[in-house]
């Protein structure tokens, strides 16, 4: 009897033992796997920001006397500022809008005298280019540059003293 309480009690310290090893070999796993996703987002660049990288070397291959949105930002024209905009965006309920500052980069700096008695005209192009917008089409980078694109060929279109080379958004906040 004494020997089977024995091989009862070592049976149960055997069992337990292994328990414990399972349990440390479970949680030793999952520290593995959470410390290398961590490593992964940590290390890991940005999809969006790579392409941006490439474009940058092709652009200070542009002659720099054609006047470009893309043109080489070393060489930054004048800057006119505009004042902030806010707009309701495009949606079913009309509870987005969009918050933005946004500077224009011009050819010449005699392009200002014209652009400060067009400056009504030029405030209604943007709204209207804003407000014609949704959520999705402003969210993304390159729905930015498209928006950017849009906005310096409606603006240009109403000029004759220069042109619009580049906006640059200041402030860009979407609710």
């Amino acid at each position: 009897m004494a020997d089977e309480e024995k091989n009862e009690e070592k049976k149960e310290k055997k069992s337990g033992s292994n328990l414990v090893l399972i349990i440390i070999v479970i949680l030793l796993v999952l520290i593995l796997v959470g410390g290398g996703l961590a490593a992964y987002f940590l290390l890991s660049d940005n999809s969006e920001d790579q392409p941006a990288k490439q474009q940058q070397p092709q652009s200070k291959q542009i002659k720099k006397s054609k006047v470009s949105r893309n043109s080489d930002l070393l060489e930054i024209g004048p800057i006119y500022p505009l004042d902030q905009f806010i707009v309701n965006l495009l949606s079913e309920g009309g509870s987005r809008f969009l918050k933005v500052k946004m500077d224009l980069e011009l050819s010449g700096p005699e392009l200002t005298a014209e652009l400060d008695k067009k400056k009504p005209l030029i405030r209604d192009i943007v709204i209207r280019t804003l407000s014609s917008k949704t959520f999705q089409e402003v969210s993304t980078n390159r729905g930015k540059e498209k928006l950017k694109d849009e906005l310096v060929d409606r603006i240009n279109a109403v000029l004759a003293d220069g042109q619009v080379k580049n906006i640059f958004f200041t402030e860009f906040v979407v609710q």
